[in-house]
């Protein structure tokens, strides 16, 4: 079974079933190992510094991305 098969026979579920299930997986992601967790980490800075590199992304400083933050939650 694939995923796409799983995705298609969860979404025929009611709309409990559904919920219940997307707690679960949700919460599945909470407990991730360490070491799951740095693959996961890594695989996102590679993505970001390629993104960089390729003029897709810029860079902000972090104190701007702090006042930014602290703006939005007054």
């Amino acid at each position: 079974m694939t995923a796409r098969d799983v995705v298609a026979a969860a979404l025929k579920l009611d709309l409990k079933k559904r919920a219940e299930l997307a707690h679960k997986l949700l919460r599945s992601l909470d407990e991730l190992s360490e070491e799951e967790n740095e693959k996961l980490w890594a695989e996102e800075a590679d993505r970001r510094a390629k993104e960089l590199h390729e003029g897709r992304a810029k860079e902000i400083p972090g104190h701007r991305v702090l006042a930014d933050a602290r703006a939005r939650l007054r």
